[in-house]
Order: C-alpha cells, then sequence, then structure tokens
C-alpha cells in the first residue's frame, strides 16, 4: 500500500476564519449605535456603558472608537465628579484603562483628577506612565514636575545646593569605586545624585531604592535625563524589605546613603544599615588599613558621623514645648500644666511622638543662652557592624 502519509498535500491551505456569532455581532452594532446617539443627546453616562460594551465584546473597534470613547469618559466623569460620586469616576477610569492601558490621555487625565482630590503620590504616578509612553506629552510634563513640587520635602533643595556636601561625597564615591566598590546600592536614592556619581566613577553595576512613590519616579526622570537609563536599576521599595537574589542579585561591595537628619537618626539609618549588612552588603573588611581591592568585603558611605551638642537656655523654644502661662484670660491653667509637646527623649515612645525637633537659633526671637560649651555627644562607625 501507498504511504499516504508521505504523499505532498496540494490544493489545501489553512485559513485562520473569525467565528461568526450573529446575535453577538447584532449587540455590538446596535450598541455602537446606541452609544453614538447618547453621545449626540449628551447622555454621557448611558454612552460610557454602550462603548464600554462595544469594546470589551469587539476589541477591533479600539481604533475606530478611541477618540469618542476618550471624550465620553471624560465628560462623563465631569458630571459624576460635581455630584460627589467619587467612587464610580475611578471605577469608570479603571475600566478606560482596562481597554486602554498605554493610552497617556486618559492616565493624565485620571491623574488630574487623583491630584484635585489630594491623592497627589498616586497623582504623581499616572503622570509619570503616561510620560513613559509619551516622553513629549506637555501636560503630562507639566503636571508631573507640579506635583513634585508638592510632594519634595523642602529639605532636598537644601542638600542639593549645598556643592560642599556634594562634591565631598563624589570624591569619596570615585576613591571607593577606584580602589574596587564596582557593585553599589544607593539607599533612599532621592534624586538618583549619589548612584548617578557611582556610575561616572566607574561602577559596573549600580542599584537604588527609593520609598517615595513620587521621589522614585522623579529619580527615574533625573536618570533617564543623564542617559543613564539603563545602567542603573531603581526600584520603587524600603530597603529593609530589599533581599538576595529577588531585587538584586547578590550582596554589593558598597552602599552609599543620605537617610540622615539634622538630629543624625531619624530617618533610620541606623536600622537601614544593620539589615543592609546583614542581607546587601559584603561582610565588613576587618583589621586596620586602606580598603581591599578584590571586591571580597564591603563598605558605607558616609563611613561614619559625629554628634555635637551644647545646652542651651531659651525663653522661645520652652514657649514652643511647654504651658508657660499660669492662667488665660483669668482661667487658672495649673491643671494642665504637665501640658508638653509630643517631642520625648522617653524610652518608651508611641508613633506619635518625635524624638526631637529643630529651630534656627540664628532666626530666634531675644536669642538664647549658652550654658555649655559645644561637646562631642558620640561618633558611630557606620562600617562596624558590631
Amino acid at each position: 500500500m501507498p504511504n499516504t502519509s508521505a504523499r505532498p498535500k496540494h490544493g489545501r491551505r489553512a485559513r485562520r476564519r473569525r467565528r461568526v456569532d450573529p446575535a453577538r455581532d447584532q449587540l455590538v452594532s446596535s450598541s455602537l449605535e446606541s452609544a453614538q446617539q447618547c453621545l449626540l443627546n449628551q447622555d454621557y453616562g448611558t454612552a460610557f456603558v454602550h462603548y464600554l460594551l462595544v469594546l470589551n465584546l469587539a476589541p477591533v473597534f479600539k481604533d475606530f472608537a478611541q477618540e469618542s470613547f476618550r471624550f465620553t469618559l471624560f465628560k462623563w466623569a465631569e458630571e459624576l465628579d460635581s455630584v460627589g460620586r467619587i467612587q464610580e469616576l475611578f471605577d469608570c477610569y479603571e475600566q478606560a484603562l482596562e481597554i486602554f492601558p498605554a493610552d497617556e490621555v486618559i492616565l493624565n487625565s485620571m491623574g488630574e483628577h487623583l491630584f484635585r482630590m489630594g491623592f497627589r503620590d498616586e497623582a504623581a504616578g499616572h503622570f509619570h506612565k503616561a510620560l513613559k509612553l509619551k516622553p513629549d506629552y506637555p501636560e503630562a510634563r507639566e503636571n508631573f514636575y507640579r506635583v513634585a513640587n508638592w510632594l519634595v520635602e523642602r529639605w532636598h533643595f537644601l542638600m542639593l545646593n549645598d556643592h560642599g556636601r556634594n562634591r565631598k561625597y563624589q570624591q569619596a564615591i570615585q576613591k571607593a569605586v577606584q580602589n574596587g566598590c564596582n557593585t553599589v546600592l544607593d539607599i533612599g536614592t532621592g534624586t538618583g545624585i549619589l548612584g548617578m556619581c557611582a556610575k561616572k566613577a566607574g561602577a559596573a553595576e549600580v542599584y537604588a531604592c527609593e520609598l517615595s512613590k513620587t521621589m522614585y519616579e522623579l529619580a527615574c526622570e533625573v536618570v533617564a535625563a543623564n542617559g543613564m537609563e539603563g545602567s542603573i536599576k531603581i526600584l520603587h521599595k524600603k530597603s529593609l524589605e530589599m533581599e538576595v537574589p529577588t531585587d538584586i542579585p547578590h550582596r554589593v561591595s558598597l552602599v552609599v546613603t543620605e537617610t540622615v537628619d539634622a538630629g543624625l537618626f531619624g530617618e533610620g539609618i541606623i536600622e537601614s544599615l544593620i539589615h543592609a549588612w546583614h542581607h546587601l552588603l559584603l561582610p565588613p573588611q576587618r583589621g586596620e588599613g586602606e580598603f581591599r581591592e578584590d571586591c571580597t568585603t564591603g563598605r558605607v558611605i558616609p563611613a561614619g558621623a559625629t554628634v555635637f551638642c551644647m545646652a542651651v537656655e531659651c525663653l522661645e523654644i520652652r514657649r514652643h514645648h511647654r504651658l508657660c502661662a499660669a492662667a488665660v484670660g483669668g482661667v487658672s491653667m495649673a491643671a494642665a500644666g504637665e501640658l508638653r509637646s509630643p517631642v520625648s527623649c522617653s524610652s518608651e515612645q508611641d508613633d506619635s511622638t518625635e524624638p526631637y525637633t529643630t529651630e534656627r537659633l540664628s532666626r530666634l526671637p531675644g536669642g538664647y543662652r549658652e550654658l555649655t560649651e559645644p561637646f562631642t555627644a558620640l561618633t558611630i562607625d557606620f562600617n562596624n557592624v558590631l
């Protein structure tokens, strides 16, 4: 018998055909007609529902209906906003983004609603997504930097404008990289400046993490603008939650960080570095001397810190933190004599307690009186894990 399995097949061509469903096609056609009619009648809510049905059942109409769908969504969102139906408004945007996840105009519009309602961090995320999709989209860029101005803490500007500090960090990073630290993690990257310094110094691998959504997205923008988008991996994550190899492939030889405040410890630098030494950094160097050049040990920049103190007496500072008046308007305040601000050095603190506050002494009304000479309160070595 002939081997029919080896016989060449002629005249047969596989064709892919769309399965015809007359009932569905009729529903799509009538819903599209209804959507367009409702749009003419300014019945935006009903039009939106019809467009959702059409685009979910027949995605082939996406290109055809995209502009009308956008217009309907925005008009319907305005109506919902005007009557305070906020949850429905956001539900509509979520439904729209399920159909058009890469529509920069819808993303930008949702960001504008989020911003107006006070959800600034979430708004920044939508503006940033819109910019990633269309970098030359002026409305999204303007919105992103507008919300960033709300969310970026003022102290960032003081730090970025401190040229002496920046130069010292740059020199220390450059020296460490030249001495063999070619894998770097920037904890609390902010605008990404330290990570970029490490890359410019020649580090082979640079990672960075940032907890604030807005600062993370701003860092991505700054890094991209400096042509380093593909060479610095930025994570929107707290360093305490990072693991090897989930977040970074292996332990790094250098951690750089600026997670310090006016009192040194308020930003959690100790907790961050203990976690880094245990989970993210190579083991520290043992013994004295220059850092080894074999990339088998880890180190931290800054290497350490010193806290200087001086006791002062100042009526203005006392007024900010204690009840000084015995009576107010003829009413005795003796029973409230123990009232004080939530700034405390108590060992039993809760989330509402601030460990310290800050004052610019040169601007205090009435000045202050020095009670002691300046003295060293403590010195800490960030490269000593013990």
